[in-house]
C-alpha cells in the first residue's frame, strides 16, 4: 500500500507546537532570572537603608559633639 503524503496542515501545526514549547521554556528562565534580580534589589534596598540609618545617627552625634565643644552656634 502507498503512503499517503503528510497534511501540510499538520506539518505546520507541529512547527507551531515546536516554537511554542521554545517559547514557554525561555519564559520559565526568563521569569526565575527576574525573580533572582529582584530578590537581590530588595537586597540591596534593605542594606542601603541600613547604611542610610547608620549614616543618620553619626551625624546627629556629631552635630551634638560639636555643640558640646562649641565648635558650632546651638539651634
Amino acid at each position: 500500500m502507498a503512503e499517503q503524503p503528510e497534511n501540510i496542515l499538520l506539518v505546520y501545526l507541529r512547527g507551531i507546537d515546536e516554537k511554542v514549547d521554545r517559547i514557554a521554556e525561555r519564559l520559565q528562565e526568563l521569569t526565575t532570572r527576574v525573580g533572582i534580580l529582584e530578590t537581590q534589589v530588595g537586597i540591596l534596598e534593605t542594606q542601603y537603608a541600613s547604611i542610610s540609618n547608620r549614616l543618620d545617627r553619626i551625624e546627629t552625634r556629631l552635630d551634638r559633639m560639636e555643640r558640646r565643644l562649641d565648635l558650632t552656634p546651638a539651634p
